[in-house]
């Protein structure tokens, strides 16, 4: 009896155990995240029903399946990277955008952040209208559908050309996802809620109505105006000026509800 407990004792996970099955819990939970609503879960779904033929040609001893099983498995992995390659990509190019990662992008994410501000000050002194998204947790890929596919980098002289009135999809927002623009001209839902301000005009309407459809934060540059919004969680703040915007971006999304001024009745 002694010798079985000693064995069961050393079968009791201890703290590094117990850290490292919540790490690979949370990477695969991660992963899965990933990979939902893709080809690559299907895959996934598929190799699940393969392993269970092969156990049971296995039990069962059917020896061709399980040869054949055994040549598919020793060469599916290179075919399964092959012909999954774009889910694979976009899967990755995900997780590197993760709040996890954003650390260690620090410096990458200084650079968007001057390159949104020099946008929106040159938008602004040209009087410029402009729309412009930025994507956080909750997906904008239905919206960005409605627009044209642009997969570029943020930089400030794209984000002006774009909205020159001489472009075709100036009249649109730009959706930006992690440090690239990925739609232009794309079509935002127009917020419902009544406003008094009468300055305020569809570009507005537009922002407030995805900030509360969405957390995204979406700027506006008002061609009458000249005046650059913020609208995030619902609200929106009136007449940012460069710095404040730029402390904005630099709190990546924020939660916190009173930063912003909220709109007469914009509930």
């Amino acid at each position: 009896m002694g010798v079985l407990w000693e064995q069961l004792s050393a079968l009791r996970p201890g703290w590094g155990d117990l850290i490292e099955i919540g790490i690979v819990a949370a990477l695969v939970y991660r992963l899965l995240l990933l990979l939902q609503k893709t080809r690559a879960m299907q895959m996934i779904l598929g190799v699940g029903l393969l392993a269970g033929v092969y156990l049971m040609a296995i039990l069962v001893e059917f020896t061709l399946i399980r040869g054949i099983l055994e040549t598919l498995f020793q060469y599916g992995a290179i075919a399964a990277l092959v012909v999954f390659q774009p889910e694979l990509r976009a899967a990755l190019t995900r997780l590197g955008q993760s709040r996890v990662f954003r650390i260690f992008a620090k410096l990458e994410g200084r650079e968007i952040v001057d390159e949104l501000v020099e946008a929106a000050g040159q938008l602004s002194r040209k009087g410029v209208g402009a729309i412009i998204a930025l994507e956080n947790e909750v997906g904008l890929g239905e919206y960005a559908a409605t627009g044209s596919p642009v997969q570029a980098k943020v930089s400030a002289e794209l984000i002006s050309a774009i909205f020159t009135p001489e472009s075709p999809l100036h009249d649109g927002a730009i959706i930006v996802v992690g440090d690239s623009i990925t739609s232009a001209g794309a079509i935002l839902p127009l917020s419902q809620t009544p406003l008094r301000d009468k300055s305020l005009g569809t570009r507005h309407r537009a922002a407030l109505g995805l900030a509360e459809e969405s957390d995204a934060l979406v700027i506006v540059v008002s061609e009458e105006t000249s005046r650059i919004s913020v609208a995030q969680a619902g609200r929106m703040e009136l007449g940012v000026d460069l710095e404040r915007l730029r402390r904005i971006l630099e709190g990546h999304m924020p939660q916190r509800a009173e930063g912003f001024r909220l709109l007469p009745n914009a509930r």
